[in-house]
C-alpha cells in the first residue's frame, strides 16, 4: 500500500517533506517503519525520525545524511507491506488493497467496470475504473454515489447522478422533456 510520496529536501541534514497518502501516519511512517520503494532501487528505506514542522511530515531515512541524498529521493512512493487480513479501525474504512479490483456494478447489478486504481486527492478519493471496452472512468469514492462496498462479493455498487457514466446520461437526455403536469 502506498504510505506516502517524498516531497523536496528540507534543511541540509537529509530531512525530506512527505506527501502522507494514508489515513495512519502515525502507525505507518513511525521511526523505525521499514518502508518499500517505487522505483524498487531506491529503497527499502528505513525510518530514522519524523517530525511536523508547519503542518508538513518531515523524515530522515537512515543513510541519508546531507541535502542532495534527500533530493535523490524526490517523488519516491514510499510502501507499507500490509498483511491482507489488518483491517482498518472504523467500519467503514478500507484499505487500498481491499477496494482495487472490485467489480463496479449499478444497483440492478449492471456491470460499469474493475477498480484498477484508488486516486487520493485532497477533497476526495477517487475510484479509477476500466470499463469493459477499455476506457477509463474515475467515480468519486463518496457516500451517495458509492452505496455499499462487498468485499465478501468482490463488487462495490455505485448509484451515480446522470452525466458521470455515459450510459445514464444517454438515458437521461433520450426521456421525453415535456416534463409538464397536465392540468
Amino acid at each position: 500500500m502506498v504510505v506516502a510520496r517524498i516531497g523536496r529536501a528540507h534543511g541540509i541534514k537529509g530531512e525530506v517533506t512527505v506527501e502522507v497518502r494514508t489515513d495512519e501516519p502515525e502507525l505507518r511512517l513511525g521511526p523505525g517503519a521499514v518502508l518499500l520503494t517505487d522505483p524498487a532501487s531506491a529503497g527499502p528505506l528505513t525510518i530514522e525520525t519524523g517530525r511536523v514542522h508547519s503542518g508538513r511530515l518531515l523524515l530522515r531515512f537512515e543513510g541519508v545524511r546531507d541535502r542532495n541524498a534527500a533530493e535523490a529521493l524526490r517523488n519516491i512512493l514510499l510502501i507499507a507491506e500490509v498483511d491482507p487480513t489488518e483491517l482498518p479501525e472504523e467500519e467503514d474504512e478500507y484499505y487500498d488493497h481491499q477496494l482495487m479490483d472490485l467489480d463496479v456494478v449499478l444497483a440492478d447489478g449492471t456491470e460499469i467496470g474493475r477498480i484498477t486504481e484508488i486516486s487520493h486527492l485532497p477533497s476526495q478519493d477517487l475510484f479509477i475504473v476500466e470499463r469493459p471496452d477499455g476506457t477509463e472512468l474515475m467515480i468519486p469514492f463518496v457516500e451517495s454515489i458509492v452505496t455499499e462496498i462487498d468485499l465478501e462479493e468482490q463488487r462495490a455498487v455505485i448509484d451515480p447522478p446522470p452525466g458521470l457514466i455515459d450510459d445514464r446520461a444517454e438515458i437521461v437526455s433520450s426521456r421525453d422533456e415535456s416534463g409538464e403536469d397536465e392540468a
